[in-house]
């Protein structure tokens, strides 16, 4: 098979969307040497496409293939660069997400990975423009997919609630802890550099991600402001940095509880070569989210021996099972409840620990992309 993927996300800081895509083609890179791949990407300078190439583990496979086309902006890449690209050199099957592009021929099909609905749960917590193209352009790429991927069975079933695909069109893969994080390991004093670049506390409360409205942080920081009197010593780390869609309502619970506002701590993007060091300094990690896709800092701060507290919804119940301690998503008192009883009892500690070690080992990104391949597969034979 002839294979196009949009890679455009890698190399952009674009978290989730970035992880997925670059941890497929990855794993696609170390174990297809059969298929063809074509990685299209918008980025044209050289010293970066050499450095994904070699975190891709592509350069000594001949078989995958850069492309770079460079456009304006991604709606000219959509309309106008990639259609007329494929135009004139067909493929048997194109791997992007969300917004498929326009004027493709028929005979190229299109698999398209769609890693939430938040924007129909929650269209008030989406900007405007942003939630106009995806309510006009989502129905449209389901419609012209040959098969829609969700990142977890929650996702899947969401596609088919809101959007009613064809029977057999939608499907899942699922996202999984990528086995570089796996493997980085860290020197005491490596640990240390990383706590001061960071100006990280010796105790603290970890929330790691974009810090959009449905992220729910704001329950987050009055939890915190419950339990600060009875755990003085222990701050707030929230991590990510403040960028697209960012959830005002943040400042707004810091400055109601101003005897808080000293130990809540922001940082800017935390690169991969951090990330684990970070996670596994933290006492406890936190994932407050109203609504996710799958959520694999999770899985992430599983493989730290972090023990997690986590929304009950339904996407954290699946990637979760036991291993976590659930609150209920809009209830700041039993979130507080929920991390104090985390940071003070030992016994849970160390039973969370275990499990959460246990339940990481259900979800490999190798298993993931062999499932992708046997539906690139599905996708070429079928009709």
């Amino acid at each position: 098979m002839n294979i196009g993927i949009d890679i455009r996300n890698i190399g952009k800081k674009r978290t989730g969307d970035e992880v997925v895509f670059f941890n497929l083609v990855k794993n696609l890179a170390l174990i297809d040497g059969k298929n063809n791949y074509q990685l299209f990407t918008n980025i044209i300078d050289q010293e970066i496409l050499i450095k994904i190439k070699k975190s891709l583990g592509m350069e000594n496979r001949s078989n995958f293939e850069i492309i770079s086309l460079k456009t304006r902006n991604k709606f000219s890449w959509n309309f106008w660069a990639l259609p007329n690209y494929l135009r004139k050199n067909p493929l048997d099957i194109y791997l992007t997400q969300y917004i498929t592009p326009f004027f493709v021929p028929k005979k190229i099909k299109i698999i398209t990975i769609i890693h939430d609905v938040s924007f129909r749960v929650f269209p008030r917590m989406i900007k405007l423009s942003d939630l106009f193209f995806l309510r006009m352009l989502i129905p449209l790429a389901i419609w012209r997919s040959a098969r829609v991927i969700g990142v977890s069975r929650f996702t899947r079933d969401e596609i088919i609630k809101y959007y009613h695909p064809k029977q057999g069109k939608a499907d899942y893969i699922y996202n999984a802890v990528s086995t570089d994080f796996l493997q980085k390991k860290y020197s005491e004093k490596e640990v240390e550099e990383i706590r001061k670049k960071y100006h990280l506390p010796k105790k603290f409360i970890l929330y790691l991600g974009t810090m959009q409205p449905r992220k729910n942080i704001p329950i987050l920081i009055e939890a915190y402001a419950k339990i600060k009197k009875r755990l003085p010593d222990v701050s707030l780390v929230l991590a990510g940095g403040k960028k697209h869609n960012y959830d005002l309502n943040i400042d707004r619970k810091i400055q109601k509880y101003k005897f808080v506002n000293s130990d809540v701590l922001f940082t800017d993007f935390i690169s991969e070569e951090d990330k684990k060091a970070l996670i596994g300094m933290a006492d406890c990690f936190c994932f407050p989210s109203l609504y996710e896709g799958f959520g694999i800092p999770i899985l992430e701060a599983f493989s730290c021996k972090t023990p997690c507290v986590v929304s009950g919804i339904p996407p954290h119940f699946e990637i979760a099972k036991n291993a976590a301690l659930f609150f209920i998503p809009y209830d700041a008192q039993n979130l507080a409840e929920k991390i104090f009883q985390v940071l003070t009892k030992s016994d849970l500690r160390e039973e969370l620990i275990r499990k959460g070690e246990e339940q990481t080992l259900f979800f490999s990104w190798q298993k993931t992309t062999k499932k992708m391949m046997r539906i690139f597969e599905e996708v070429f034979r079928s009709t």
